[in-house]
Formats: structure tokens, sequence, C-alpha cells
């Protein structure tokens, strides 16, 4: 065992996929090993990996059963670890859990306590908390020996002020967790750490990281601390995002369920999984199809995204009480030269400028030298982040260990 390397496992275990990343710890860094996903648990499974060389690997998952589900799925993954890394061992899997509540707000090592507390907050995040425990039930069953490491999308934003937190409700709902959580927190906290590298004014000021992808939120940080969100109680609040509704006037859930005949069921399906981008278009949810379409829905759902983009940057700075910088990030953040560009262009009362050249070479810096908000492009890597946390988690496990 001694001769083995250690590997740290990334996993996010969603209701039909479960993505993964290996990652290899040494004495200053994690180097990166592969990453990929089992998808279509339920229909026909495969596992597809890539290499850090760029190696790729696309198979069937052998299944007796019709289905395949988290037991079988982390069978796969095992088999996989052990036909392409056989002079590795699995010391410690790093998962995404969505929601960690009031009460965490750093990752912690995942006893049988610390699961039934995470149990507790399953109607706080029903359609993502449920996959993601279940994976760590099945690994707490087969493999009580490995560490498993729970890293919280909600927990960066636990510094936010309780102000910000609160809802205008009665006290009560705040004592029953009903409170502004925010989420996307592993991604901005890579963003937060990587500042430093790429920005002094950004790292140390007042500064609105936009992650774009199909889920979208936007979070203002000073120096690098979640001073506020667009996301609240749910990963459903604030933008539009490619089949979530974002923000919505709680009157119209009471106008479905008194007039529309719709029930909660009905109603969770419309802003989870039949609105945002897909819903506004009714052709797409993903971003690169609408842009290249002409079909008049699909500019206005782009429109939409955009305006309501401006209105939260605005809010966001006003919490700030000012702007330093805006960084772009997730898949769309990240790819779109087209929504940059608008959403610079809409911010110019803040004193940003945009560079167009820069901005269609996919340089890191895409404001001009004159422009009083500098913005940047800066890649996210939310399994790196967990892989970080899990390191850090393991090391401090045996530094309080007593000596023998």
């Amino acid at each position: 065992m001694s001769d083995l390397t250690q590997v740290i496992a990334v996993i996010n275990a969603g209701s039909s996929s479960l993505k993964f990343s290996l990652y290899e710890p040494q004495p200053d860094a994690l180097r990166f090993l592969a990453g990929g996903q089992i998808e279509a648990l339920f229909t026909a499974p495969r596992l597809i990996a890539h290499g850090a060389d760029g190696g790729h690997v696309d198979l069937p998952v052998r299944t007796e059963a019709a289905t395949l589900g988290h037991e079988a799925a982390l069978d796969a993954l095992i088999e996989f670890l052990r036909v392409h890394f056989t002079h590795h061992t699995l010391v410690a899997i790093g998962h995404r859990v969505v929601h960690g509540g009031a009460r965490y707000a750093r990752p912690v090592r995942v006893d049988a306590e610390v699961l039934a507390a995470l149990e507790r907050f399953i109607p706080l995040a029903p359609l993502h908390q449920p996959h993601n425990l279940a994976l760590i039930r099945v690994v707490a069953a087969r493999r009580p020996e490995l560490a498993q490491v729970a890293c919280f999308d909600t927990a960066f934003h636990r510094s936010q002020a309780r102000v910000t937190q609160a809802f205008a409700l009665p006290h009560e709902f705040a004592e029953r967790g009903v409170l502004r959580y925010g989420f996307h927190g592993l991604s901005y906290e890579y963003i937060a750490q990587a500042l430093p590298a790429c920005d002094a004014k950004a790292a140390t000021g007042r500064t609105v990281v936009l992650h774009l992808g199909n889920g979208a939120s936007m979070c203002a940080m000073r120096a690098g601390r979640s001073v506020a969100s667009t996301m609240g109680f749910t990963a459903v609040d604030g933008l539009p995002m490619g089949t979530r509704c974002g923000n919505l006037d709680p009157g119209v859930l009471l106008f479905c369920l008194d007039h529309l005949g719709m029930d909660a069921r009905a109603i969770e399906k419309l802003v989870y999984q039949q609105s945002g981008l897909l819903g506004m278009s009714g052709i797409s949810s993903d971003m690169r199809t609408l842009e290249a379409s002409d079909d008049p829905r699909a500019r206005e759902a782009i429109d939409i995204y955009i305006h309501r983009i401006g209105r939260e940057l605005g809010s966001l700075a006003a919490a700030l009480g000012g702007l330093d910088a805006i960084v772009f990030t997730a898949g769309i953040g990240q790819n779109s030269v087209a929504l940059r560009e608008r959403v610079c262009r809409d911010a110019a009362w803040l004193g940003v400028a945009i560079d167009p050249a820069a901005n269609r070479a996919g340089e890191q810096r895409i404001s001009t030298a004159a422009s009083r908000v500098t913005v940047l492009v800066v890649p996210t890597d939310e399994e790196l982040m967990i892989a970080r946390h899990t390191r850090a988690v393991l090391e401090a496990t045996a530094a309080t260990r007593p000596s023998p």
C-alpha cells in the first residue's frame, strides 16, 4: 500500500449523472489526473473521462439492471480507477453538497451526525440535496474507512451581514431556516483565491463576480468576502437561468395555485425546469443555440437575460458602495463574447469601458486602460476548490490525532 500514489476524488452526484475528478496531492499543489462523468444513469449509462494528457475514454457501463443507481455508479468509477490507475489508491472523496444551511460555514468531514444534519436540509434544496447525500451514504456503507468531506455551495456566503440574509417575514421563519443563503459559493471562493494573481484592485476592492452558466448568479465581494448574492433561499432565485425563472413575484405562484389549477409539484417543475432561457425562447436553454438563432423569441430571451444582469449589477454595486471590478466566469461568462460586450456597454454608467478587441481575443482583462472599473474573464474551477478543501480537512484531522 505504501508504494501506491494517493488520490483524492471529487464527486458531484446529480439526479441522472455522477461527475468526478481525480487529483494527486503534491507538496504545494494538487495535480489533475482525470475527470469526467457517468451519465444517463437511468437510460443508457456511459462513462466518459479525459486525462491530463488529453486522452479520452468513452465506454458503456456494464450493468445487469435496467437502470444504474448511485451504488452501481460508484462501482463503475472504482472499476475505472482499478483499470486506469493501477498504481494509485483512493484516500478521500470530496463531495459537492448544495446546502449547508446556517450551520456549516466551512467544509466538514462527514460522519453519521453530520449526515443526519445534512438530511434535515433536504427541504431547502429538494432537487439537489437528496442526490448529493445518496452517494455519501453508499460510500459510508461500502467503504467506511474512506474519508468523505462535504463542501457546501452555501458556505462562502455565510460572511454576509444578518440584514442581507433576512427576509421581511415574521422572526419565526428565520428561526426555521428561511434565510437568504446564496449559492455557487465554491465557484466564488475559487475566483476570490485566483484574483490576487490577476488584478490587485479586483482582489482587494469592491468586485462583482458574474457566474453565468446553466445555473446563473452574481456575487458582490469586498476584499474577497461575500457581501451579497442574487440567489437567496433556493437556487431558483435571482437571475433567469437555463431552465429556472429567477426572481419571481410570489403573487404569480399564488395565481398559479388559485386560478390555474397547479399544485406545488407542477409549480416546482415550472420554476425549475420549464422557465428561464428555455421557457422564454421556447427553443433551447443553451445560450449558444439562442445566439445563433434568428427567431425573435431567442433574441427576446437574450435581451431579458442581459437586462436582468444589468439590474442586479446596479443593486450589487449599491450593496458595495461602489464598484472597482467585474469578473465574468462559468460557461456563458467565459465563452460568450457578445454577452460580455452588451453587459459592459450597459454598465457604462458605472464607469465600465470595454475593449472590444481584447474581448474578442479572449484576453483576461477586457476593459480599456481608461476604464474606472476593471473587467476580467477568469475561468472557474469548483472541482479544484473541493479538492483543496478535502486535502485541508484531511491534514487538519491528521494534525489533531494523538501521537501513538
